[in-house]
């Protein structure tokens, strides 16, 4: 599944409306998306899409959407339904980890969460505290939220306004409407309680809901730290499944002459030799020699497994004592170690049954709980 640069619509692959822009394949829901996009890529591809795609010859790994599975794109970005950060497909060995999302989580959290502690202790316990008035007590908690809710948590208004935009209402429509609601009708309250009916006044002041908004900011905050770096350990996870495969191979020419090449370069049908302490490159069977592999880092048993001519080999096992002669089968994302490690990462994206009722339940409770809110004002 992929999605429709213009109008953000989940497309199926097999659309017949596409567009093909520096070798990069794009699909589209109708015709006149295509018509859009043909007349003006640029302003339809966010920034790193759009240099990704000019680059023909390097178009850069594929990134998809932690939340949304069917948003991907090349190169990093955010995604269009929700605005979180997208994290490669597939995590490459080489490629450094990005943490800048979570720093920047992490220094938003800290940074606030004095401030909330303050905001709360004034809302819930400021009434016994010696000399402190009412009015005092609402414009300090709303000096306080100030950088709490426009600067910690800008990020949740950032997504809300383009869940609203691209008509994908879910946690964060309700966190960025509800957030926003409680501050503006609190600022309000603070700065011209006389708008309000004298019902409204409890305790000497208009009642306000600072404290509400930041903690659920905060709270927030927290919530996407942690989901972060579980997805980082994930990720490192990945990287030590890939660190297993050896590097190179030794390979045997017709005419008996061997060499040493690059794994990505090993074909099917290719004869390769394994010599003892090796680690075997790639999956196959062998046509040459008997001797002990270790498949530990498959099977979890430490004893080794005698391998004979007509038996089968898995990449990344260790050949611990005598020298064989493989023939490939399986190279590539093909490999059981490919197929465990993309298994791992589809695994991190994957989402339970019930998550996935409670997503869909979720779009139609925003709109609800929305309309219910505009019918009572």
């Amino acid at each position: 599944m992929n999605q429709d640069p213009v109008c953000g619509m989940t497309v199926k692959p097999e659309s017949p409306h596409q567009s093909m822009l520096a070798g990069i394949p794009y699909r589209f829901c109708s015709a006149k998306c295509k018509t859009k996009f043909d007349a003006d890529p640029a302003s339809y591809l966010a920034p790193a899409e759009t240099s990704a795609a000019a680059a023909v010859t390097d178009p850069g790994a594929e990134y998809t959407c932690p939340m949304h599975p069917e948003v991907r794109q090349i190169g990093p970005g955010s995604c269009p339904k929700c605005g979180m950060a997208l994290e490669p497909l597939l995590p490459e060995l080489e490629q450094e980890e990005d943490d800048s999302e979570y720093q920047d989580f992490r220094r938003r959290f800290w940074g606030s969460l004095p401030l909330t502690v303050i905001v709360v202790v004034l809302a819930m316990a400021g009434h016994v505290i010696p000399g402190l008035t009412p009015a005092v007590r609402t414009w300090s908690e709303m000096l306080l939220s100030l950088p709490i809710v426009l600067w910690a948590g800008a990020p949740f208004f950032v997504r809300g306004w383009r869940s609203i935009i691209q008509r994908s209402p879910n946690m964060w429509t309700l966190i960025g409407i509800g957030t926003g609601a409680a501050f503006v009708y609190s600022v309000v309250a603070a700065l011209a309680p006389e708008l309000f009916p004298a019902s409204f006044m409890a305790h000497g002041r208009i009642g306000v809901y600072f404290e509400a908004a930041a903690v659920i900011i905060s709270l927030t905050l927290l919530g996407q730290m942690l989901e972060l770096r579980a997805r980082s350990q994930t990720s490192a996870a990945i990287k030590s499944l890939l660190g297993l495969a050896p590097k190179t191979a030794r390979r045997i020419a017709p005419d008996g002459t061997e060499e040493d090449v690059p794994l990505n370069q090993v074909h099917v049908g290719d004869q390769l030799r394994v010599r003892p302490g090796e680690k075997v490159p790639v999956d196959g069977v062998v046509i040459e020699g008997v001797s002990a592999i270790d498949e530990s880092m498959l099977t979890g048993e430490p004893l080794p497994v005698t391998k004979r001519v007509g038996d089968k080999t898995i990449g990344a096992t260790m050949n611990t004592s005598g020298s064989l002669v493989i023939r490939s089968e399986k190279v590539g994302s093909q490999t059981v170690l490919a197929q465990i490690v993309q298994m791992v990462a589809q695994a991190q994206r994957s989402k339970a049954p019930m998550q996935r009722m409670a997503d869909v339940v979720a779009a139609y409770f925003v709109v609800v709980v929305i309309g219910i809110a505009l019918t009572s004002f």
